[in-house]
């Protein structure tokens, strides 16, 4: 965040969005742990954003969140 200026409407509106998403992964990991905390929080994060970016034609988005999901899963699953 800027100290020089107030942030913009779009710029306020991508820190809100990243604060809530962060919060949003603690709850998770607090309630089942690291591993599995993060597996949901990715699972949630592909089904809200993933379904965004499908539709705005981003495909760079979607494969970086299954790579991360199929990590998380193999480190989790064994």
């Amino acid at each position: 965040m800027s100290t020089n200026r107030p942030l913009t409407k779009e710029e306020r509106k991508r820190f809100n969005r990243a604060e809530h998403e962060r919060k949003i992964r603690q709850e998770l990991i607090a309630r089942h742990g690291n591993e599995l905390g993060n597996f949901h929080f990715w699972l949630r994060l592909m089904n809200i954003r993933g379904t965004q970016a499908y539709r705005a034609g981003d495909t760079a988005f979607i494969r970086d969140v299954a790579l991360a999901l199929q990590n998380v899963y193999q480190r989790h699953g064994g």
